[in-house]
């Protein structure tokens, strides 16, 4: 794709990162000079050290071409700003980051995907790291579902057992479901059906309508989160 990122602060560098090493053509803008040269000097991507709010600089980025406008910068105002310019050149995707709740709407109304306070998001995750240990990483859904991963340690209540066995002994409720799992040795990872058994040392991805509960977490041998 090409991909025009408004921003290099601490989201749109690790942004820029990954579209590049995903071989993305990159183009950032960046007004802060100095960053503006350690993300050329960095990565192969193109650099402006522009005002992305005037127009010139996105043409100059060559928004006309662009498949995805992401702006990361730390103010609503430039990044609503900068997304209805590109609303202008018609960009097919326009993600833009925002930190103040109450500015949502505004993003709303004109079109524009959104990610919402980032930092929130963060703190959300460090404390998730430390008060659930068991969770290997997990994305919410709604207001109580979950996606998560999770390891099975050994002799853990589903230890050995297939899901067939695990539903009819009650330890998955029916609102829970395993949707993949990576076993050393095996690549891609596998795709479960009633029959498949789960082994220690399994990483889960599991479905969860009522979330990573540690009634939960205990059947794939995580009773630490008990005690939290």
């Amino acid at each position: 794709m090409y991909i025009v990122i408004v921003g290099a602060g601490d989201i749109g560098m690790p942004l820029i990162d990954i579209a590049t090493r995903s071989g993305n053509e990159v183009v950032v803008i960046e007004n802060d000079p100095e960053r503006a040269d350690e993300i050329a000097g960095e990565y192969d991507c193109l650099v402006l050290n522009d005002d992305a709010t005037a127009h010139n600089a996105l043409m100059d980025a060559g928004i006309e071409n662009a498949d995805a406008m992401i702006s990361t910068t730390d103010r609503d105002a430039t990044n609503i700003m900068v997304c209805l310019l590109a609303q202008e050149h018609e960009v097919p995707n326009i993600v833009s980051v925002v930190h103040d709740p109450q500015h949502m709407n505004v993003f709303s109304q004109i079109g524009v995907n959104t990610m919402e306070n980032p930092q929130e998001l963060i703190a959300e995750y460090l404390y998730r790291s430390v008060a659930r240990p068991a969770i290997v990483d997990y994305m919410r859904i709604g207001e109580e579902a979950e996606v998560f991963e999770i390891r099975v340690t050994e002799n853990a209540p589903i230890d050995g057992k297939n899901l067939i066995e695990a539903a009819n002994e009650d330890l998955l409720p029916e609102d829970v479901l395993i949707v993949a799992i990576e076993r050393e040795g095996e690549d891609p990872p596998i795709t479960p059906r009633g029959n498949t058994r789960i082994e220690a040392d399994d990483l889960l991805t599991v479905y969860s309508a009522f979330g990573a509960e540690p009634s939960l977490t205990d059947v794939f041998g995580h009773p630490e989160d008990q005690l939290r």
